[in-house]
């Protein structure tokens, strides 16, 4: 039997994230967990060290060939990173 002044522990946590600020930081997390889904296992073998930063993504490769194909895809990567979380959190993309 609940008493009545009880809340869902996923209410509970929405408004913790939310009172927080921590909605984008979340974003940020789905859209890094995403690479792989986004790029295919192939492209993310060849890449490492990805993090978010000042509205840029950061994405280090270990092949040079890998490097100019994606500098060539930058803005569709973007846009399709970006559409897997519902909001623009990539402005920009570096690859190293």
């Amino acid at each position: 039997m609940r008493k009545s002044n009880t809340e869902s522990l996923s209410n509970i946590l929405k408004n913790y994230v939310r009172e927080n600020n921590l909605e984008r930081k979340m974003s940020e997390l789905d859209l890094i967990k995403s690479w792989e889904t986004v790029m295919g296992k192939t492209v993310t073998r060849y890449t490492r060290n990805i993090y978010i930063q000042n509205n840029t993504l950061f994405v280090e490769t270990t092949s040079p060939v890998v490097r100019n194909e994606l500098l060539m895809m930058k803005e569709e990567i973007r846009e399709r990173l970006n559409e897997v979380v519902g909001e623009e959190i990539v402005k920009t993309i570096v690859f190293r």
